[in-house]
């Protein structure tokens, strides 16, 4: 198998590893590509990135109030 973060992974496609990436495991590598897209247009003054591990993605939230979500123009 492969070994990512210290927990290793059998041989073939992973869905979702435990840090989000989805991955293809063989003998000799292990290639892996992110759940999750990173914002890069928002309200940086007022508003505060959060990753989310449950979702595999970032919430953008205001600083002065964590409940409520910031509007994300793009993201990568």
């Amino acid at each position: 198998g492969c070994v990512m973060d210290g927990k290793l992974y059998p041989f073939g496609k992973i869905e979702r590893t435990e840090s989000c990436f989805q991955c293809s495991c063989s003998p000799h590598a292990m290639s892996c590509c992110s759940l999750f897209n990173t914002p890069t247009n928002y309200d940086k003054q007022n508003c505060k990135v959060i990753f989310n591990k449950e979702s595999c993605n970032y919430d953008v939230v205001q600083k002065s109030d964590p409940s409520k979500e910031c509007v994300v123009y793009s993201r990568v």
